[in-house]
């Protein structure tokens, strides 16, 4: 074992030389650690975020396929000549949007029904350039003048949201709504009378949680009597239509159960809704989902869709996956330049050092043993990086990490502005309230990565730092295997 005793009394004569290896295999070490724990606390984050937040996936008419289907139809009954297609709502049945929602993964669920209505003894928050009255004037007479037996068609001003149950409703759900007073609308209210307005609505009125208001249909042959239970706030700012017209006003938003929707629409929409949004356990669960329920019989799949929405877990994971991405690229490099530049120092030693290896293999030294004193030599600097690595990655993982996922929110947050201001009319156009706005506005990003260096990921950083130990020797080690002693000392003569 002389060759260990020579490696040990070799780095105290090259202290300097050990000192330079062993500043530059702990910052290796140091940084090949942070990667491993940043990985490991973004891995951590996105799993506790996909269990939280799961997936929602939405249950809805297909209207590509009907759009599809009605040209088919107009071009066989029309001689080849296609008409013009129009767009026709189809309403899903309750029971079969219930059935959907004892699969397996179904954390919970709601149902919409979204419809206009008039307001009845009460005044709507008017918009700037609402052309309501205009538009009963001229809606009141047909082509021809004054027609009694037409239906008179008002412009509706308010926007009816029928639900299930108004907590997870997406714009609650988003923290776009708020319950100020009063209670929230949930299940036990399906065939009840109640309504939840909005606080400057219910201002300007003076009205109160318990107070009652009249809705009409727009064509003002259903009036239903509603109970307020409570009073929410919005911070939604609208679209730009909603100068135009009061009904898209977000403060004349009113949510009730579905039923009372379906009332307001008229007998054809009873035990129906317009769409069913399912929240998942987990976001790993979707698939699993959407293959069982294809298999359910009461949804007429070739009428309805499934849609799954987990935009609000992409949008929380996007920069924690991006931060351990990074987090993985460094290991990659560091470890291979680690690698180069710790090989490119033992080779320079090696040749620094030829006399002295012409002399050990003169007097009958094995080579192989010179090959292990060189690897004694990195192992120590190696085993004493690993030590420094342990105490000080932590810190420096912590504020790498949380600085890069400061960058990548930054990033998503501007990226995310950009897609929200495509388009004119803001939302306009959606399927109505609670569908509205997006999902994803008020998410609460993750600012800080919880960084905890674990045996797990010391082992890793050891393997590798090993590893990088013995390539750094080996391949210049191939020099020493291939000197004859009689050439290096001739030579050194």
């Amino acid at each position: 074992m002389n060759f260990i005793k020579r490696a040990l009394l070799s780095m105290k004569a090259r202290k300097g030389r050990t000192i330079l290896q062993l500043f530059i295999f702990t910052i290796v070490c140091v940084l090949i650690l942070s990667g491993f724990t940043i990985q490991s606390a973004a891995n951590k984050a996105s799993e506790l975020a996909r269990q939280e937040l799961g997936g929602d996936v939405t249950l809805s008419v297909d209207r590509e396929k009907q759009m599809e289907a009605q040209q088919k139809e107009s071009s066989s009954s029309s001689g080849g000549t296609p008409e013009r297609r129009m767009f026709q709502s189809t309403p899903v049945a309750v029971l079969a949007a219930k059935k959907l929602a004892e699969l397996d993964h179904v954390a919970g669920y709601n149902l919409y029904s979204n419809t206009q209505a008039l307001a009845s003894g009460f005044e709507p928050i008017a918009s700037s350039s609402d052309t309501s009255q205009s538009d009963e004037s001229s809606t009141e007479q047909g082509p021809g003048g004054n027609d009694s037996n037409r239906p008179q068609m008002v412009q509706a001003d308010l926007s009816v949201s029928g639900i299930l149950d108004s907590e997870t409703a997406t714009k609650f759900k988003a923290g776009t709504d708020k319950l100020v007073s009063g209670k929230a609308i949930t299940a036990s209210d399906v065939g009840k009378n109640v309504v939840m307005i909005e606080k400057t609505l219910a201002e300007e009125n003076d009205l109160k949680v318990g107070d009652t208001i009249k809705i009409q249909s727009s064509d003002e042959s259903t009036t239903v009597t509603l109970t307020i239970k409570g009073i929410y706030e919005t911070t939604d700012s609208g679209s730009d239509a909603a100068a135009n017209f009061s009904f898209l006003n977000p403060y004349n938003t009113i949510y009730v159960p579905y039923t009372v929707a379906n009332t307001i629409k008229g007998n054809d929409a009873k035990d129906t809704v317009d769409s069913a949004i399912y929240f998942m356990d987990d976001a790993a669960n979707i698939s699993a989902f959407e293959k069982a329920a294809k298999k359910v019989n009461a949804v007429d799949w070739d009428t309805f869709k499934l849609d799954a929405n987990d935009a609000t877990y992409q949008q929380m994971i996007g920069p924690i996956n991006n931060v351990a991405a990074f987090s993985k690229n460094v290991v990659y490099i560091v470890s291979i330049a680690g690698a180069l530049i710790l090989g490119l120092l033992v080779m320079m030693q090696i040749r620094e050092r030829k006399y002295e290896m012409g002399v050990l293999l003169a007097i009958g030294e094995k080579r192989s043993k010179l090959v292990g004193q060189f690897l004694v030599e990195i192992l120590v600097v190696a085993i004493l990086s690993f030590g420094i690595a342990a105490v000080s990655s932590h810190y420096v993982a912590q504020v790498v990490g949380n600085q890069l996922l400061t960058q990548q929110n930054e990033t998503a947050s501007e990226s995310a502005s950009t897609t929200n201001q495509r388009g004119p009319g803001g939302n306009f156009g959606g399927p109505g309230p609670g569908f509205g706005s997006s999902l994803t506005a008020n998410t609460a990003e993750i600012k800080a990565l919880d960084i905890q260096v674990s045996l797990e990921d010391m082992l890793k950083m050891g393997g590798i730092g090993v590893g990088i130990a013995f390539i750094s020797v080996l391949l210049p080690s191939i020099l020493v295997l291939r000197m004859n002693p009689k050439t290096i000392l001739t030579k050194q003569e």
